[in-house]
């Protein structure tokens, strides 16, 4: 073994260890520890926590890359703007609202708010969006096991699918929260260590955020110097239109993200809640603020050693990445010499391995290495952990117990949310086995389903308590039915289509949040209205020091309510909860 995979196996090992002691310290005997830790957790671990869940293997792998070379610096900073600026929007608009709310899930909220039928629908969209989105972590599990283990990449899933089943199904929310919070710690030094280092060898200021700024004109003249557009040309290869809409699924996609928004129920209370929120923000600022730096430094150093250098010459990181398959090199022109440009066919790269490569593209030691490994494991692992309670918690508790046996004991409830956790972790591997795609345009994919599907009805549910059950379902249906439909249609692996007007797979999701939101509401003016105990309740969740309502809900008693200066029978026509 190699220096390089002697110390990736140690902070494997390490990392992985302490994982599984934390689920087992954790693990959990009730529905409340399994779906959301009791409610019981801290904001600034609550933070952490939703920055790990958050923050996956697109945001640890593939973000830099996509900025630095799927396109100009500038078209990759759609993933900067939507994915932190859709965390204000969960704060403002969704996360001390849904958590005073209460209950376990999205599917939960739209049952009770709405109907049974919707949250049928929200169920199947859960699950969608979640194995969608579980397919790029598991994808970005295998690319570490293959490049820096040396093991094949269905070897390395099913080692993650492993030591997810373990911590997730033992500890359930509980245990995957304690545990995200260590993942957290482990990716934010394993991302800061190398970039502050090449920052600081670069350009000689060892604060990458300010320090990059230092090298965009050079970069930008051998940029063009290849035939390539200016690092910081705006709208080169991606329409102001295309920017707008991918910029919006992904921020509005962030803000519905069904096992970002469990997160808020597990905090102590609705003020907790919205400190949750800052905390995660500042956490998640950390990485994002430096993921424009790692793109810029990789770019530099990429070309300074690559372009132009022999195809027998190149550097022995190089060697070892295209010996996996992750980059390609054919020397169409037969000179000798790797012609990097735009046009000439030369080179290929696959972006998500920009970040791992990182460190030893500047030279650094082995550890740093090894160390940066152990981190994009822990992005991919914890979010992916996440994302199979969603799946697990939308089977067991929205189907099983609310639809098949209500009468079920919080032990059958476990055994049910386990074995659907079991199954989905399966499903997971697989798709990480053959992911149709490469990590973050997986991830991109689950942001637009997540935008044209739940933001919507979340929204109109807690601020507009006129929309009806029947609206709901409709508008949930049609934007992420819309939706589905035109990425199958326009994605590579399957129609590889145009589309509609150039808009992408990627950004089609605002379009599809807008059919949502209009159906909706059309709907809404034709069919019964809510009954007044849920419009009362719906206005109370929205009121600091009403809870009346609130409480009565969370004890299962609210048919029970009657309202002052109101009749105690409810309107004719179907209710809505």
């Amino acid at each position: 073994m190699s220096d390089i995979q002697v110390w990736t196996l140690v902070f494997v090992v390490i990392t992985f260890g302490i994982y599984i002691y934390i689920a087992y310290a954790s693990r959990v005997s009730t529905t409340s520890g399994f779906y959301v830790a009791g409610g019981g957790i801290p904001a600034p671990a609550n933070g952490a926590a939703i920055a790990a869940d958050w923050m996956s293997a697109a945001s640890f792998i593939s973000m830099a890359g996509i900025i630095a070379f799927a396109g100009n610096g500038y078209a990759g900073s759609v993933y900067l703007m939507g994915w932190t600026g859709g965390y204000v929007l969960l704060a403002l608009l969704l996360a001390p609202y849904l958590r005073k709310f209460g209950k376990y899930t999205i599917p939960d909220f739209v049952g009770d708010r709405y109907s049974e039928t919707a949250r049928l629908v929200a169920v199947v969209a859960a699950i969608v969006v979640s194995f969608v989105y579980v397919a790029g972590q598991m994808a970005g599990v295998g690319l570490v096991f293959q490049r820096f283990l040396g093991v094949g990449t269905a070897t390395g899933v099913v080692i993650g699918m492993v030591i997810v089943f373990f911590y997730a199904v033992l500890g359930g929310m509980k245990g995957i929260t304690w545990t995200q919070v260590a993942q957290y710690t482990v990716l934010i030094i394993a991302y800061l260590i190398p970039v502050v280092a090449i920052s600081t060898q670069i350009t000689g200021i060892p604060v990458p955020q300010i320090a990059f700024g230092e090298i965009l004109d050079e970069l930008d003249g051998l940029q063009q110097d290849l035939g390539f557009a200016a690092y910081t040309e705006a709208f080169t290869q991606t329409s102001m239109m295309n920017m707008v809409l991918i910029t919006a699924a992904l921020m509005f996609g962030t803000a519905g993200l069904p096992h970002v928004i469990v997160r808020f129920y597990t905090a102590k209370s609705v003020r907790a809640a919205r400190y949750s929120a800052l905390w995660a923000l500042f956490f998640i600022a950390l990485l994002y603020t430096s993921a424009p730096a790692v793109g810029a430094f990789s770019k530099l150093n990429f070309i300074d050693q690559i372009a132009g250098t022999g195809t027998d010459a190149t550097p022995g990181w190089f060697n070892t990445w295209r010996d996996v398959g992750l980059i390609t090199v054919d020397d169409v022109n037969d000179n000798g010499v790797i012609d990097y440009g735009p046009d000439t066919g030369e080179l290929v790269i696959n972006n998500d391995i920009i970040v791992l490569a990182t460190p030893e593209i500047a030279g650094l030691p082995a550890p740093v290495v090894g160390l940066v490994a152990a981190g994009a494991l822990a992005a991919a692992l914890s979010t992916a952990s996440g994302l199979l309670l969603v799946i697990s918690s939308s089977v067991a508790n929205d189907v099983y117990y609310k639809r098949v046996n209500p009468q079920a004991t919080e032990a059958r409830q476990l055994l049910v949310g386990r074995i659907a956790m079991a199954g989905a972790i399966v499903v997971a591997g697989y798709l990480g086995i053959n992911p149709p795609g490469f990590v973050a345009q997986v991830v991109a994919l689950a942001f637009g389903l997540a935008c044209a599907s739940f933001f919507p009805i979340l929204v109109l549910g807690i601020f507009w308590k006129k929309t009806t059950a029947m609206g709901a379902t409709a508008g949930l249906a049609a934007g992420l039915g819309t939706t589905i439909a035109y990425m199958l249609w326009t994605i590579d692996i399957y129609g590889n289509s145009e589309g509609l007007w150039g808009i992408p797979e990627t950004g089609f999701g605002t379009i599809g949040m807008i059919i949502n939101f209009v159906v909706t509401i059309v709907v809404s003016q034709f069919t019964p209205k809510p009954s007044p105990v849920m419009q009362e309740l719906v206005e109370e969740i929205r009121y600091p020091g009403k809870s009346r309502l609130v409480a009565a809900h969370a004890e299962g008693h609210l048919d029970d309510v009657v309202l002052e200066g109101r009749s105690e029978d409810p309107p004719p026509g179907p209710r809505a909860h």
